[in-house]
Order: C-alpha cells, then structure tokens, then sequence
C-alpha cells in the first residue's frame, strides 16, 4: 500500500503542475454549461423537463463530461512513463504489477472526482436546484455517484492503455468510446421519448445511471421518468467494480517501436 500512494502522490503532483490540463477539463463543461445551458432555456423555454430549466438540467451532464474528461487525460501519465522506461524500473521492483497499476489509477480516480465536483459546487449557486433529499444529502448522493463513475472510468482506460501503443491512439478511441455514451445517457437531453433503439441504447449505457443519480441528488424535484437511486447505484456499484478489477487485471505493453 505504501508504494500505491507513493505512486498515487505522484501523479496528483503532476496534474497539478500540468495548469492547462486541470483547466481545461474543468473550464470546457462550465463553458458548455454557461453558452449552452442558458441559450436553449432563455430560446426554447424546454416544457418537457420536470424542473423547466435547462441550465439546471445540464449540470448532470456537465459534471459526468468532466470525469470522462479527467479519466482521458490522467491515463497520459501512463504513456510518458512507458516511454521514459520508468514504467520498466517500477515494474521490475519487488512490487506486484498490480501495486503499480493501482496507485496510478487511484490518482485518477481522486482527480476525477475533485474536478467533478468543483464543477457541480460552481453551478450550484447560479442554477435553481431542487435538492429534493436537502442540500447535504444531495451532496453525499452526488459525490457517491462521481466517484462510482470515476472507478468505472480508471477501469476503462487502464484497460485500454495497457494494450493501446500510441497516445494518441488512446484518446481517439476513449473519445471514440465515451462520448457517444455521454450523448446518449441522458446528460444534454431527456431519453424519454426518444426512438425505441436510441432508449435501448440509453438503458444498457452505464453513464446514463450516474447521470440519473446526479439529477435526483440536485435537480428533479420527484422521481417520476428516472430509474431511481436503488437501480442507479447498484447498476453503477456492480460495472465500476467489474470494469475496475477488468483493468487491474490486463498487464501493460512496457515498449513501443514507434511503427
């Protein structure tokens, strides 16, 4: 445990030193937020949301985007110390590969669930929150969520860094994987009412249950049209756990031929 958080200490510094990748993970959803949430309910005025505000629906999706962002930029620490060889020396320590690979993941797992909420507390006083369960409760149910959404998110990349030989390999099929599941889980538009095969898509989809969650923590003022929080944190408990102990368990490429 002591060699995870060292590893895990690590690369919380050095996302701290990377200014512009902190910022720009954080700043795009509250940008997306601000330009986008306040535009279609100022233009649209959309009645068919339960709370009738846009730019309060919005911040579920803004948060979850936010993690997707946090975990695909957290996994560059992955490739600088494969190509640097630092990954070769640590695995070749007396620590088991799995040591190694949970201390990094941990560290993203902690710096996407901080940014996320950061985005969800900088919301929170400029948007007309229902808090149905109570602010402190909504607040407990949220960070519950983001975290489970973060573990299933280290899961994946993790899983696809250690087989994926190039960066920029990785983020075209991290983008090419999570962000159609973040347009269809319900994070910019309800997936009530949408064609029978997109539901389907948005039901099987793990991120359409984060974003349920978030929305029941903060924004809906009932639960009428959700799943509901039992479903959502089961289904979010049993696939982050999976998908977590699924990307622990794939050893990584330690070299690249650069072909």
């Amino acid at each position: 445990m002591n060699a995870a958080l060292a590893l895990f200490e690590r690369d919380i510094k050095g996302v701290l030193r990377s200014r512009s990748q902190l910022y720009s993970s954080i700043m795009t959803p509250l940008l997306l937020l601000v330009f986008l949430g306040n535009g279609v309910s100022s233009g649209l005025e959309p009645s068919r949301l339960s709370a009738g505000n846009f730019t309060a629906y919005l911040v579920a999706g803004a948060v979850v985007m936010t993690a997707v962002f946090s975990s695909t930029f957290s996994s560059a620490s992955y490739y600088r110390d494969r190509d640097s060889g630092l990954l070769r020396m640590l695995l070749s320590s007396p620590h088991s590969a799995r040591t190694i690979l949970l201390g990094k993941s941990l560290a993203g797992v902690v710096i996407g669930v901080v940014q996320a909420l950061v985005v969800l507390l900088v919301a929170a006083p400029f948007v007309d929150f229902e808090w149905q369960y109570g602010i402190a409760a909504g607040i407990a149910l949220a960070l519950a969520a983001v975290l489970l959404l973060n573990v299933l998110l280290a899961g994946i990349a993790q899983a696809l860094a250690s087989r994926i030989q190039t960066m920029q390999g990785f983020h075209l099929l991290m983008n090419l994987a999570l962000f159609p599941l973040l347009f269809f889980s319900g994070a910019f538009f309800p997936v009530d009412g949408l064609p029978a095969w997109l539901e389907v898509l948005a039901r099987v989809n793990p991120l359409s249950y984060a974003v349920d969650a978030l929305q029941l923590a903060a924004y809906a003022d009932g639960t009428d049209g959700y799943f509901g929080l039992a479903v959502d944190f089961a289904v979010l408990t049993v696939v982050a756990i999976a998908v977590y102990a699924a990307g622990l368990a794939r050893m990584p490429r330690l070299t690249w031929s650069g072909k």
